[in-house]
């Protein structure tokens, strides 16, 4: 129906009614709805009648009002205007407004539902997340090793965690057995040497030396694989000599210390860093699998030497003439796939060559056979030549679209096509790059991601190295490494070769025979500049890595490092340490983020000092002081710069005060002391040592951590007494407390005339004085430290025993002095006036009781 028709049934519609209308009156556009809300309102605003005197005429007639009435409202009327004929609604206009109203309403509706259960979704998720989260702290804490789940199907992206994320925070906990010790040991020493030449200021072929190290413990590890691979990706030489062995050349070799950090961190996609680095990265990775094949193919050459017959021409085309004997001719005949050119297959002879990263001998094998080639394929060695000549291994644009032309004409859907031949095509033109494989030819994983390298265009419009890893994480793990095959690892390392850093180390990490390598690849990555960490607002407890749909995937190095050295903290803190300072390898990558994995690191440090139960160990980590008073430096202070601790002052403000009030509140006094005292915080240490002092002055002087504590207490104050430091009030507490828990070890010995002596020395109260000088001293409490005042009743019932036992020893001696004895009862009854004086104010009344009890004892 055309537009003129709609108009026409429009303008009909509207004049079915126009003898209804009035010129006189304003016509009135209301709906349905409207015209009943009307109507109400002006029913509701009319007055009722007077209904009595019309009852009473009504009835004078006979009439029941009120059954009427009721009749009337039980009436049906609902069918009374029917007409007999349906009569059809011409109003299209008010039939499509009222339409469009409803979906608008029901539209706004659905939302409002679909936002409702969105909403509820969202929070039971991150409660879920949360609870996940705080219980894998718990477990963690505690040592408790979780289980790994196996990975879910679900969306790629959940919040703002994948599903890899999660599964990173169900792995299972790191807990070293022999096997992973025996590794730990071999990579620690590679570790310590990397500290040692960052310290140095020179590069460390940290690539080569855990490959090295990896050797020595297994020859078929799957991270040998992986490192070689990453060597050739950072360009890391092998012949680069380690801090020890370097000597007078060590000036001269190139630095590697996050020497893509910039480009991998901090430039954008789009930006030309970004992109010379992806290039480098898949460049890096198909020379590794190039390399992997060649060897590959001459041990397989090697081991069919009859059937290869390769004779005494060592050459690589001669190798994979050899090699293409041996995989492609069985039965006296070639492969019935493939083109035979010049008696051999040429197209595969040629693809074998690049395949092994041998470009140039493929081109001069493409040129002795030019002839036979270009007359199959016209150009072809043309196109060969420049695509062998271009850095980016890239034809012209006029070039590759007259290859696109003769690839879509004869070669794609020719009947019968040698794979090779079109591979090759494939390769140089970088042509359909969506169909990721040939038949025949990219058959094995590492022949598939060689062949996806190989095709990686970085250029404007090209499929990079960014869309290749969004198709392998499409895949997924159970598409490279199914749970029941043999290719442990590889999942890994073909995440490694897409340049998926942080996947790669969070899908090694999961894997409880790789938590070592995976620790190590990391720290690996992070010291070439090839890793990202987040923010520490994104991070959590659980998950090692962050996936968020916004912003490239991140790696939270230092949880990983965090969980690798709790298990050697208290055994081998120096190793820990060596971890440690690894965390600040990444303190480049922004402000924000720089600081955080500083302030991480230092958090770290002061979490292994706190944790030591060693004295030696305490001692060899933050070092201490000889018997002279010199200074004896620890191994943290020989780490400062890796640890981004500018000078002295910096070392004292974020390592040993906060790990000294850490352990002030862990009540690990001799520790907290040291620390303070360590840091110069001297009237801090005095302050310690009279709180410390004070809350243990009641117990057993024998008991281990008391001696511990006294023994500190005397040898700082003999040094503090030498030095002039901390030269307060504070000192003259702890020089009291002291001399109380001496007092009680000599009057338990039975020297109490020693015991006296030391706890007159305490000045509390004075024994020979009047009430006067009594009076004075119980003012003069109230000024003395908490230490003293909260334990005066202690002190004073001391006092009364040792009184009570000099007199008891007078008593029964032979030689007994009244004088002597006078002395006792009026130093007895001056205790007894003191804590008289205080009664009900610092003493309880048990312990007023008590004293009054021995000063009668005495008094007899």
């Amino acid at each position: 129906m055309s537009q003129n028709d709609l108009n026409a049934l429009l303008t009909s519609s509207r004049a079915l009614t126009s003898q209804l209308s009035r010129p006189d009156l304003p016509s009135i556009n209301l709906s349905l709805d409207q015209i009943e809300a009307q109507s109400r309102r002006l029913i509701s605003r009319q007055q009722g009648a007077e209904s009595s005197k019309a009852n009473y005429l009504l009835a004078q007639a006979h009439v029941d009002a009120s059954t009427l009435g009721n009749s009337i409202a039980n009436l049906n009327t609902s069918t009374i205007f029917q007409p007999l004929q349906p009569l059809s609604d011409t109003d299209v206009t008010g039939f499509i407004n009222h339409a469009h109203e409803q979906t608008i309403l029901s539209s706004i509706e659905e939302g409002r539902r679909d936002t409702q259960a969105e909403f509820y979704r969202v929070l039971e998720e991150r409660v879920r997340r949360d609870w996940e989260g705080r219980k894998k702290r718990i477990l963690d804490e505690f040592g408790v090793r979780g289980i790994s789940s196996s990975d879910q199907p679900g969306s790629a992206l959940q919040l703002r965690h994948s599903v890899r994320g999660l599964a990173s925070s169900r792995s299972m906990q790191f807990t070293p057995n022999l096997q992973m010790r025996a590794k730990m040991n071999a990579y620690t020493r590679v570790v310590a040497e990397l500290n040692s030449t960052r310290l140095a200021g020179a590069s460390y072929p940290i690539i080569q030396a855990l490959k090295q190290a990896a050797q020595q413990i297994s020859e078929r590890s799957p991270f040998i694989d992986m490192l070689n691979v990453l060597s050739y990706i950072t360009q890391e030489p092998p012949g680069l000599q380690a801090i020890s062995r370097a000597g007078v050349h060590m000036l001269n070799a190139p630095m590697f210390e996050r020497k893509f950090a910039r480009a991998y961190t901090q430039s954008g996609a789009a930006g030309v860093g970004g992109r010379q680095l992806r290039a480098q990265i898949a460049r890096g990775a198909r020379e590794a699998l190039e390399q992997q094949y060649w060897d590959v193919l001459t041990q397989t050459v090697h081991s069919h030497q009859q059937q290869a017959n390769l004779g005494g021409d060592p050459s690589s085309a001669n190798y994979v003439r050899a090699f293409c004997t041996v995989r492609l001719y069985s039965s006296g005949k070639w492969d019935e796939r493939l083109e035979i050119v010049n008696n051999t297959p040429l197209w595969a002879k040629l693809y074998y060559l690049i395949r092994t990263g041998k470009v140039e001998e493929a081109l001069v094998e493409a040129e002795d056979n030019a002839a036979a080639l270009n007359a199959r394929e016209r150009n072809f060695t043309t196109y060969l030549r420049a695509w062998a000549e271009s850095e980016e291994r890239k034809l012209p644009r006029s070039m590759r679209d007259r290859l696109l032309s003769a690839y879509n004409s004869h070669v794609l859907h020719a009947p019968t096509t040698d794979p090779f031949k079109l591979a090759l095509y494939k390769l140089i033109g970088k042509l359909d790059p969506t169909k990721r494989t040939v038949a025949f030819v990219t058959g094995g994983i590492e022949d598939w991601m060689w062949f996806q390298l190989a095709m990686v265009d970085e250029e404007d419009g090209g499929i990079g190295l960014k869309e290749l890893t969004d198709v392998v994480l499409g895949y997924g793990e159970r598409y490279f490494e199914p749970p029941k095959s043999n290719l442990k690892g590889m999942w890994a390392r073909v995440l490694l070769l897409c340049g998926a850093f942080e996947q790669a180390v969070a899908a090694l990490n999961e894997k409880a025979e790789f938590q070592v390598e995976a620790t190590h690849l990391a720290i690996a990555l992070a010291y070439h500049g090839l890793l990202r960490v987040p923010e520490r607002f994104e991070a959590t407890d659980g998950d090692i890595l962050l996936l968020a749909p916004a912003s490239p995937a991140a790696l939270n190095l230092s949880l990983l490092i965090s969980r690798y050295i709790r298990p050697i903290m208290q055994s081998d803190p120096k190793e820990a340490l060596e971890y440690v300072a690894c965390v600040c390898l990444t303190c480049d990558q922004s402000d924000a983020v720089g600081k955080e994995q500083m302030e991480l690191a230092w958090e770290h440090t002061r979490r292994i000092v706190v944790s030591l139960d060693s004295d030696a160990k305490w001692e060899m980590l933050v070092g201490g002081f000889r018997g002279d008073g010199t200074r004896i430096s620890g191994a943290i202070e020989s780490y400062t710069r890796l640890l981004r601790l500018q000078d002295a002052k910096a070392y004292n403000e974020q390592i040993l005060l906060p790990a000294a009030a850490e352990a002030e509140r862990e009540s690990r006094v001799n520790e907290a002391i040291k620390l303070y005292n360590l840091a110069g915080a001297y009237e801090t240490v005095v302050a310690c040592l009279a709180r410390f002092l004070g809350d243990t002055i009641t117990e057993s002087p024998t008991s281990e951590e008391s001696l511990r504590l006294e023994a500190t207490a005397r040898e700082i104050l003999r040094h503090y007494e030498r030095t002039n430091r901390a030269a307060g009030r504070e000192r003259g507490v702890v020089t009291k407390l002291l001399n109380a828990r001496e007092a009680r070890e000599c009057k338990e010995a039975g020297r109490v005339d020693r015991a006296l002596e030391l706890m007159e020395m305490m000045e509390l109260v004075p024994l020979m004085g009047d009430q006067t000088a009594i009076r004075r001293a119980g003012e003069a409490l109230m000024h003395q430290d908490d230490a003293i005042a909260r334990n005066l009743g202690y002190f004073l019932q001391t006092m009364m025993e040792i009184l009570k036992q000099q007199r008891d020893s007078l008593r029964y001696s032979n030689a007994a002095d009244p004088h002597r004895l006078a002395q006792l009862r009026k130093k007895a009854n001056a205790i007894q006036s003191f804590a008289g004086a205080l009664r009900g104010k610092r003493l309880s009344p048990d312990v007023y009781e008590h004293i009054s009890r021995m000063a009668v004892d005495i008094a007899l």
